[in-house]
């Protein structure tokens, strides 16, 4: 759509900060109140909305996006969307190493055990790991408890967190960015070496590349998201 106004600014309201354009306040597409719970990401949403030029494009607003969804879509339905999130504890990536070359293993090892390890310290749960890719069940207690966690986060952590879960197809990777403090980066680089490996062997593909690309800013973006969420 054509930009229809000059300013984005945001103003406080009751349990948050609400965005507004020309002074009007803005509504999802559900046309609920676009209310956010912190002052920096309603600045951010309002940034985005101040960045548009002639033209509206909501697919280059993705705070305004997940804002969206997670007033829309998690807070109306948080306990089914939290159990989705969970679920992915069934099947970490960080549960499934390869059985080889020895190289890939260590690599695996490296990465992915100090976060199985906070994990488990943070949580009070055990893992079962194993090597290819023939399931291997997690305990229920474990998978009692991950869900305990996912599901205290508010609507908007948990928008988030779900970015970043499914992104890595890892649960631990998720929460040990929202909270164990751990560099986003570092985490994704964790959660793609299989597929760096693969570029080392035979070389990269240019649309791989910018796929990855596009993965790696939108699990950056998710993070900053939960992060302002609950400044």
């Amino acid at each position: 759509m054509k930009r229809f106004y000059t300013l984005a600014s945001v103003e406080p309201v009751e349990g948050g900060w609400r965005v507004l354009l020309d002074g009007r306040p803005v509504r999802t597409p559900a046309r609920a109140p676009l209310a956010l719970p912190t002052r920096a990401l309603a600045d951010a949403v309002a940034a985005e909305w101040m960045a548009q030029s002639d033209e509206v494009r909501p697919q280059d607003m993705a705070f305004t996006g997940l804002a969206n969804a997670a007033i829309d879509q998690v807070a109306p339905n948080h306990a089914a969307f939290a159990e989705g999130v969970a679920r992915y504890g069934q099947s970490d990536l960080l549960c499934y190493r390869a059985d080889g070359p020895a190289a890939l293993v260590a690599r695996q090892a490296a990465a992915w055990d100090p976060l199985l390890d906070w994990a488990r310290g943070r949580y009070d749960v055990a893992f079962a790991v194993t090597s290819g890719i023939i399931p291997v069940a997690q305990a229920d207690e474990t998978l009692e408890r991950l869900g305990q966690a996912v599901a205290a986060f508010d609507p908007f952590t948990l928008t988030g967190l779900s970015t970043l879960v499914t992104l890595s197809g890892s649960l631990v990777c998720g929460l040990a960015v929202v909270e164990g403090g751990h560099d986003h980066e570092s985490v994704w680089a964790a959660s793609e070496i299989d597929e760096s490996w693969a570029v080392e062997q035979w070389g990269e593909d240019a649309e791989a590349s910018a796929r990855s690309a596009r993965r790696a800013g939108e699990f950056s973006m998710a993070r900053a998201f939960c992060a302002m969420s609950r400044a």
